[in-house]
């Protein structure tokens, strides 16, 4: 579906999206929005033969829109920085950090290495890709960048206790990135995505076999993001249940809070 009442053009041009984590879930999503609206893509992910369905996917449903896949692995530094420079020259409009994973298991037992990746991910690419692009559109008054964090980011979560922690990071971070450029006067805008559980492919890749509470659809919850990020949102939660979470882990005495969180945890591995 076309979206007109969008503006997605610029001084005569098209606008350019950058989507992290673009091969499935939220990221698919987005870029399926983002082409609806004719902003072209450029679309990120290690899988490059999903990357390539996903381009031909986009460029049957919208001819008009300019796709571009890059293969990379944002749990290396080096190609994070390498991404910015191969793309720094088409004047990216839109950035969606969305590329992240998670990790189910007590501390104690998790391996060290699948954490030290995820925080590379979920942390470190965030931090660079931000940092690098934000230094561009500050230059030039404009320009959108969405961090996907989490409802998880509102409150510690024991069995899954590094990915919650990463999900913190991002919207702590781009909380202050706001208000620095609110109070410089700033064109530029940053939202953090805090969805709640969400039908992509999380679970399989954490290691659980369900979630504790229901889930949304990848495909609402981009639609929902992408708006509330043209409307200039900070935060951005989809769906009510996922709001009240939020919202409810303000007030919770810390213990209470951490006990709730680890039976819902435990849910996920129940037959």
């Amino acid at each position: 579906m076309i979206r007109p009442y969008i503006t997605t053009y610029r001084k005569g041009k098209a606008m350019i999206a950058l989507i992290t984590g673009a091969s499935s879930g939220i990221g698919k999503e987005l870029a399926k929005n983002m082409a609806s609206r004719g902003v072209n893509l450029i679309l990120v992910a290690r899988r490059t033969q999903r990357l390539l369905m996903l381009k031909q996917e986009i460029q049957y449903n919208c001819p008009s829109v300019k796709v571009k896949a890059i293969t990379a692995d944002l749990s290396k530094e080096n190609q994070c920085i390498e991404l910015y420079e191969k793309t720094k020259d088409y004047n990216i409009d839109f950035l969606f950090n969305n590329a992240g994973f998670g990790l189910y298991g007590d501390f104690l037992h998790t391996e060290l290495s699948d954490e030290l990746d995820m925080i590379n991910v979920n942390i470190k690419a965030v931090h660079i890709l931000t940092k690098l692009f934000l230094k561009d559109f500050a230059q030039r008054g404009f320009g959108y960048i969405m961090n996907t964090a989490s409802v998880a980011g509102f409150m510690p979560g024991p069995l899954l206790a590094t990915y919650y922690a990463t999900k913190n990071y991002v919207l702590q971070l781009t909380k202050a990135i706001y208000e620095e450029l609110r109070s410089s006067g700033s064109g530029v805008v940053v939202s953090a995505l805090c969805p709640g559980p969400v039908n992509t492919e999380f679970n399989e890749v954490a290691g659980v076999k369900k979630f504790g509470m229901p889930s949304a659809s990848d495909a609402y919850v981009a639609d929902y993001a992408v708006e509330r990020m043209l409307a200039g949102d900070l935060v951005i939660i989809p769906g009510v249940t996922t709001k009240a979470a939020a919202a409810g882990s303000r007030f919770a005495p810390t213990k209470l809070l951490l006990r709730t969180v680890r039976t819902l945890q435990e849910q996920k591995n129940d037959k």
